[in-house]
C-alpha cells in the first residue's frame, strides 16, 4: 500500500516512528590493517592452542585417487588417438582431455569420501547449556526488498530468543543501498521492528553514504567501528535464514575451539518454485551434502568460507581480514569481488583454523529463479575467481588454501577448456573425413600422416567420463533412499528416482548453454570488461521473452551451425555431439521454461523434485514467509522515499538522526548531482514537482544532505492545497 496524501498530512504524528534511542551502539573500534600479499613471515603465525589433526589419509585418498584416475584416463585417450602416427591436433586433444578429466576426477574422489562419511551419519555438535561470549548477527543489504529481509531477520531473532540464550546476540542491518526508496523503506521497517521488539531490543541499523568495496567493505566498516563489542559475528546474506538452534550450536562450537577463526555451515536451498530454482534446490539437497561432506573431510581445519551463514572470530578477522586492492584496473585489478575465499586464506595464514560443519541443520538460503539470473550472478563470481589468479601465489598461504583458489579458478576455466576440446575434436573428425593423407611429403616417411581413432576405446572412455560426472548424484540418491524419513518426504522411492533422472537430463541440456555463457564471461574478463555489481533478483518472476531471445539467440545459431556441420561431416559425430547440439538448439525455450513458476508448481503437485524441507517446511521458513506477507501489506517497498518523509515528521526526524555527520567539501569542488538537485529544488513550487524532476542519484543526494533535505521538506504540497480548497 503506497502512501497517500488523502489520509496523511505533513503535520501528522506517527506513533510507529516514536524515538527508540540511537540507531547504532557507541563505537568500539578495532584496528583492521590491510594485509600484504607479498610480505609474510612464519613468525607472524600464531601457535595453535589445540593441535588440529591433519586428515592425511583423506587427502591421500582424494588426490591420490584423482591422480590415478587421470593417469588412466590420459593413457586411454592416448590409445584412442595413437592408432596411427599422432598429429599435433591429436596431442592438443590429449592435453585438453587431461586437464578436463583431472578436474572431474578430483570432484569424483571427493564425492566418494563424502559418501563414505555420510554412511556413518556423523553427529551434531553439542548444544551448549550456556554461552559466555557476545555475538553480532549482521545482515548486509544492497537494494533488497525490505519486506523480505526484515521478515527473515525477525524470524531469526524469534528463533534465537526461543533457545533461552538470546541475550548473547545483537542484530545489525548493514545497508549499502543506493536506491532512495529502498533506503527509506529500510529505515521505516527498522523503526517499526524495533518498536515491536520492545525496549530491550538489540536491533541496530547503519547506512553507508558510499558503498566502498561493496559487501567486503560493508563488513569491514562494521568490524573496525563496532567490532570491539563482540567476540564473534555471524554473517548472513539478504536471503539467509538460520534457526536459533543452528546459531547457538555454531556459537558453542566457536567457544569450544580457541583456534577457530571461521566455522561455516552448509546452507540448504528453500522457498524455490520456478523450474530452474527447484532443480537447484533438489540437487543441493540430494547431492550437496555428499560434495560438502567430502570437502569438509579432506580439508579439515584448512577449509574455506562462502561469505555467509558462518560465524567468525571478530578480533581475528580484524587483525588479518583486511583485504588489499589488486594493482591495476578491473576486472582483474581493483578491489577483490570474491572476498570470502581471500579472507579465509588470510586468517588461515595467520594461524586460525577455518572449517565447515556440514552436518549442522537449520541453515538455509535461496537461489536465482532462472537461467539468466544465474548467469548474471555467475558473471560476478567468475570475475572474482579469476582475480584469485593474482592472489593464490601470495606469501605464506597454506597449500590447501592454494588448492581452494585453484579449484575456484578452474570451475570457470573448465568451460572454455571443454569448448576448446569440442572444437579440436570437430577439427580432427573434419580432417579425417575430408583431407587426404599426404603420401609424398618433403621429408621421408614410410606411412602417410592421417589421424585415426580407436572407436571402441573412445566409446568406453566417454562412458567412463559420463559415469564420473553423474556419480555424485547417484551417491546422493542412494543415501536418500536409505533414509526412510527423507525418502518419504521426497515422494517415495519411485518419485525420488524419477526426480533424479529428470534433474540429470535437464542439467545435461542446460550444460552446453552454461558452458558458452561461462566461456563468454571468461573471454570478456580477459579482454578487460568489468562486471559491476547488480543486486540479485530473489523473486520468482519470469523474464520477458524478448530478453530471453536477445540473450540466447547466438547460442541457438551456434547450435544450428554445429548440428548441420556435424551431420555433414559424419553421422557418428552428430550422434556423439547430440546432447550439446540439442541443448543449444533449445536454448531459448529452455531458458524461458527455467523461469516459469507454473511448471515448477506443476512438478511440485506431481511430487517431483521434492525435498524434505519442501514437504515439511522448517518452522523458521514458515514464520519468515508469514512475516513477509504482513510486511508487504504495509507498502514500505512501494512508497516514494521523499514523500514518506514529507508526510511523517517523526520518521523525518529519525532519518536526520541516523545520518552520519556532514562531510566538508573542498572549495571549488562542485558535485554535479548536488548542484542539479539544489537547482531543481529551488525551481520547484511544490513537493510534487520536485519528486517529478529529481533523478535517482539526485534523490540520494537530497536524502544525505541536511540543507537540501530541509529545502525539499519546506515545499508546499499542491495536492493538499487542492484538497483544502475543496
Amino acid at each position: 500500500m503506497a502512501l497517500s496524501l488523502d489520509t496523511v498530512s505533513p503535520d501528522a504524528d506517527s506513533s510507529a516512528s516514536a524515538r527508540l534511542g540511537a540507531a547504532m551502539p557507541p563505537e568500539s573500534r578495532l584496528d583492521m590493517p590491510t594485509q600484504s600479499l607479498r610480505r609474510w613471515s612464519d613468525s607472524q603465525e600464531r601457535k595453535f592452542l589445540v593441535n588440529p589433526r591433519t586428515p592425511l589419509l583423506a587427502r591421500l585418498f582424494v588426490f591420490g585417487g584423482a591422480l590415478a584416475l587421470t593417469v588412466y584416463g590420459t593413457y586411454e585417450m592416448y590409445q584412442v588417438v595413437s592408432v596411427s602416427r599422432t598429429t599435433i591436433l591429436q596431442w592438443v586433444l590429449v592435453a585438453l582431455f587431461t586437464v578436463n578429466f583431472s578436474w572431474i576426477a578430483l570432484a569424483f574422489t571427493s564425492a566418494i569420501l563424502g559418501f563414505l562419511v555420510l554412511l556413518n551419519r556423523p553427529g551434531l555438535p553439542a548444544f551448549p547449556n550456556a554461552l559466555k561470549s557476545r555475538t553480532a548477527i549482521v545482515m548486509p543489504v544492497y537494494n533488497e526488498q525490505t519486506a523480505r529481509t526484515y521478515a527473515a531477520l525477525e524470524a531469526i531473532h524469534e528463533s534465537v530468543e526461543a533457545t533461552g540464550l538470546g541475550e548473547h546476540f545483537d542484530y545489525f542491518i548493514l545497508s549499502d543501498t543506493t536506491n532512495a526508496d529502498a533506503w527509506v523503506a529500510e529505515e521505516r521497517a527498522f523503526l517499526g521492528l524495533r518498536e515491536r521488539m520492545g525496549p530491550n531490543a538489540r536491533l541496530y541499523y547503519r547506512h553507508r553514504p558510499k558503498n566502498y568495496h561493496r559487501k567486503a567493505g560493508n563488513i569491514a566498516d562494521f568490524v573496525s567501528r563496532w567490532g570491539g563489542h563482540y567476540d564473534h559475528m555471524l554473517v548472513l546474506d539478504a536471503d539467509s535464514l538460520m534457526t536459533g538452534e543452528c546459531i547457538v550450536r555454531l556459537t558453542g562450537a566457536m567457544e569450544a575451539d580457541p583456534d577457530a577463526g571461521i566455522i561455516q555451515s552448509l546452507p540448504l536451498i528453500i522457498n524455490r518454485n520456478t523450474l530452474f530454482a527447484r532443480l537447484q534446490q533438489f540437487a543441493a539437497r540430494v547431492t550437496g551434502p555428499v560434495i560438502a561432506t567430502g570437502l569438509s573431510a579432506w580439508m579439515g581445519r584448512d577449509g574455506n568460507y562462502w561469505g555467509h551463514n558462518a560465524i567468525i572470530r571478530t578480533k581475528a578477522f580484524a587483525a588479518h581480514g583486511g583485504l588489499p586492492d589488486l594493482k591495476g584496473k578491473p576486472p582483474l585489478g581493483g578491489h577483490i569481488l570474491s572476498h570470502d575465499f581471500v579472507e579465509a586464506a588470510l586468517l588461515r595464514r595467520a594461524g586460525w583454523t577455518v572449517y565447515m560443519l556440514p552436518e549442522l541443520e537449520g541453515s538455509y538460503e535461496e537461489s536465482p529463479p532462472s537461467l539468466i539470473d544465474l548467469a548474471a550472478r555467475d558473471r560476478r563470481w567468475c570475475q572474482g575467481n579469476l582475480q584469485h589468479m593474482r592472489v593464490m601465489l601470495a606469501r605464506g598461504l597454506k597449500l590447501p588454501t592454494r588448492q581452494h583458489f585453484a579449484t575456484g579458478i578452474m570451475s570457470y576455466l573448465a568451460s572454455p577448456f571443454w569448448l576448446f576440446q569440442l572444437i579440436v575434436g570437430i577439427a580432427l573428425v573434419l580432417q579425417t573425413t575430408y583431407i587426404r593423407p599426404e603420401y609424398f611429403a618433403k621429408d621421408f616417411r614410410l606411412y602417410p600422416i592421417w589421424p585415426r581413432f580407436d572407436p571402441e576405446r573412445a566409446l568406453a572412455l566417454f562412458a567412463l567420463t559420463m559415469s564420473i560426472l553423474i556419480a555424485p548424484k547417484i551417491f546422493g540418491l542412494f543415501l536418500m533412499l536409505l533414509q526412510s524419513e527423507n525418502r518419504r518426504a521426497c515422494g517415495g522411492a519411485i518419485r525420488l528416482v524419477v526426480s533424479t533422472l529428470l534433474e540429470i537430463i535437464l542439467a545435461a541440456l542446460f550444460a552446453p548453454i552454461l558452458m558458452l555463457i561461462q566461456s563468454g564471461s571468461v573471454f570478456q574478463i580477459l579482454l578487460g570488461r568489468d562486471t559491476g555489481w547488480q543486486p540479485q533478483r530473489r523473486d520468482d518472476g519470469s523474464i520477458p521473452l524478448k530478453d530471453i531471445v536477445r540473450r540466447h539467440r547466438w547460442h541457438t545459431v551456434l547450435g544450428v551451425f554445429t548440428g548441420v556441420s556435424a551431420f555433414l561431416i559424419a553421422t557418428s559425430l552428430f550422434l556423439w555431439m547430440s546432447p550439446t547440439i540439442v541443448g543449444l538448439l533449445l536454448a531459448i525455450p529452455l531458458s524461458w521454461l527455467s523461469g516459469q513458476l507454473g511448471i515448477g508448481l506443476a512438478l511440485k503437485r506431481m511430487g517431483l523434485l521434492m525435498t524434505p524441507e519442501e514437504r515439511t517446511p522448517p518452522a523458521i521458513a514458515q514464520r519468515a514467509n508469514a512475516l513477509q506477507q504482513i510486511n508487504a501489506v504495509s507498502g514500505l517497498d512501494d512508497a516514494d522515499a521523499l514523500m514518506a518523509l514529507y508526510v511523517d515528521p517523526a520518521i523525518r526526524q529519525q532519518h536526520l538522526d541516523m545520518l552520519p555527520p556532514p562531510s566538508h567539501r573542498k572549495r571549488g569542488d562542485i558535485e554535479t548531482d548536488r548542484a542539479l538537485a539544489e537547482a531543481k529544488l529551488a525551481d520547484a513550487q511544490t513537493i510534487e514537482e520536485a519528486l517529478a524532476w529529481l533523478k535517482p542519484k539526485e534523490r540520494m543526494v537530497v536524502l544525505h544532505d541536511r540543507a537540501l533535505f530541509a529545502m525539499a521538506m519546506s515545499l508546499k504540497s499542491g495536492q493538499l492545497e487542492t484538497q483544502a480548497a475543496e
